[in-house]
C-alpha cells in the first residue's frame, strides 16, 4: 500500500499513467471492448487492467493522479450509442461526474462514433480495462501536464 494512492491503482497502471506524456491519451474499456486486440495495437502493447471496479470508479482513481488536458478542452471522450449519439446511458453519467469532481467544474464529454472511437483507442498510449459489464463504458482520456510549484 501506499500513502495517498488510490488502491485501485495497480503498479502496472501507475507506471503506464507516469510514462504517458503530455497529449498522450488513454482509453478506460468495459468488458465488452476488445480491450486486448486493440490494446496490442497502442503505444504501450499490451493490456492493463483495473478489475472488478466499475468504469466511474477506474476513472475516479485515474483522474486522482493524471490531469487531464485543460486546454484541450474537453479532453475526455464517451463512446456515442449507436442510432443515439445525444443518449448519455447511467454508465457514462457517471464518468462525467467523476470527470467534473476530478476537474472540479463542469467538464462535458465529446462524444465518438462507435468505429471511430476503436481507430482512436488504436492510437491510444493505453487501453485499461474495467469490471464495467454495462454497455457503452468505453472512455477516452488526453493527459495534461502538471505546473512546477512557485515559491
Amino acid at each position: 500500500m501506499l500513502k495517498n494512492i488510490d488502491p485501485a491503482l495497480n503498479a502496472d497502471v501507475l507506471h503506464a499513467l507516469r510514462s504517458m506524456g503530455h497529449g498522450d491519451t488513454l482509453v478506460v474499456s468495459d468488458t465488452n471492448f476488445p480491450s486486448d486486440a486493440i490494446a496490442r495495437q497502442t503505444g504501450l502493447g499490451k493490456l492493463l487492467r483495473i478489475d472488478n471496479v466499475s468504469a466511474a470508479r477506474a476513472i475516479k482513481a485515474i483522474l486522482s493522479v493524471m490531469p487531464l488536458d485543460t486546454p484541450l478542452q474537453p479532453a475526455a471522450g464517451r463512446m456515442e450509442v449507436m442510432g443515439a449519439p445525444d443518449e448519455i446511458p447511467a454508465v457514462q453519467r457517471e464518468a462525467q461526474a467523476e470527470v467534473d469532481a476530478a476537474e472540479g467544474k463542469s467538464a462535458p464529454m465529446y462524444s465518438i462514433e462507435r468505429f471511430a472511437f476503436y481507430e482512436e483507442a488504436k492510437k491510444a498510449y493505453c487501453v485499461i480495462v474495467t469490471g464495467e459489464t454495462r454497455f457503452y463504458g468505453c472512455f477516452l482520456f488526453t493527459k495534461g501536464v502538471v505546473p512546477p510549484e512557485t515559491v
